[in-house]
């Protein structure tokens, strides 16, 4: 596991301040929410949780840890899930709340849910697990804790794919030392690390695939080569290029589906 670093001058906020804080910028610069909800149906983490979601029943409850703007929580509600999205930014699940009246939004810290013990069917959470410097597994724990026996758990992470292994052993003789305008950001994973932390977790691993491979090799162009993202050359390579490139070596993400005992 390796650890990403963020510039920051908030050097003294104590983490889950600055967890909160810095997302809520983030959602802010997006606009808040806006029920984007087309496009789901076509990424790549659905199209690998629809068999396991096909499985369940009409009445299955569902858990968006990290919800973010909401639209993932807000395309499941619209497929007659029963679904509650969870975030640490209370100025947008506030948000979030006033836009979809009627789904289920709350805020929380995913490493110590306000739910019951074996109350969900199905808990996916996207790029979140991986954002405490603890390690991941508080919030893997807390996952097969609120799971039902048989419920399945869904979660990306960023890959520490070959690309990004090949930038942290250059990184360690330009870098000597993390300064103190740096503070942690979030781990990156190898596939095997991701099923590790899984297993020691308690969860019974189903798959792990490597997912956004031209959104890794678009930053690989970027950061490598210099070319900028907005480029029509940078984005019609990073098309070309993704039928052909093993995910191993850029995909910017691994996810994992893994199912707790019964």
């Amino acid at each position: 596991m390796r650890k990403d670093y963020l510039q920051s001058s908030s050097a003294d906020e104590n983490e889950i301040d600055f967890i909160e804080r810095y997302w809520t910028e983030i959602w802010d610069k997006e606009g808040g929410p806006q029920g984007e909800l087309k496009k789901i149906s076509s990424k790549p983490e659905f199209k690998i949780m629809k068999p396991y979601l096909d499985k369940m029943s009409d009445k299955a409850t569902l858990l968006d840890g990290g919800c973010g703007l909401g639209d993932w929580t807000a395309f499941f509600s619209s497929l007659g899930f029963n679904i509650t999205g969870v975030d640490i930014s209370k100025k947008t699940v506030d948000l979030l709340n006033k836009r979809f009246t009627d789904i289920n939004f709350i805020t929380g810290d995913i490493r110590s849910l306000n739910l019951t013990d074996n109350s969900v069917d199905g808990y996916f959470s996207w790029g979140v697990f991986e954002h405490f410097e603890e390690g991941l597994q508080p919030c893997i724990k807390e996952a097969l804790r609120v799971l039902k026996p048989g419920g399945v758990l869904f979660i990306t992470v960023p890959a520490d794919n070959i690309r990004q292994a090949l930038r942290g052993v250059l990184a360690k003789y330009s870098i000597e030392s993390v300064s103190e305008l740096h503070r942690f950001y979030q781990w990156r994973l190898t596939r095997a690390e991701l099923a590790q932390q899984l297993a020691i977790g308690g969860f019974k691993l189903d798959v792990v695939k490597p997912i956004h491979k031209r959104q890794g090799i678009l930053r690989s162009l970027h950061h490598e080569f210099g070319f900028p993202y907005g480029w029509f050359l940078t984005r019609a390579l990073s098309v070309l290029l993704t039928p052909f490139v093993p995910g191993v070596l850029v995909a910017h993400m691994y996810m994992a589906v893994a199912y707790k005992p019964e």
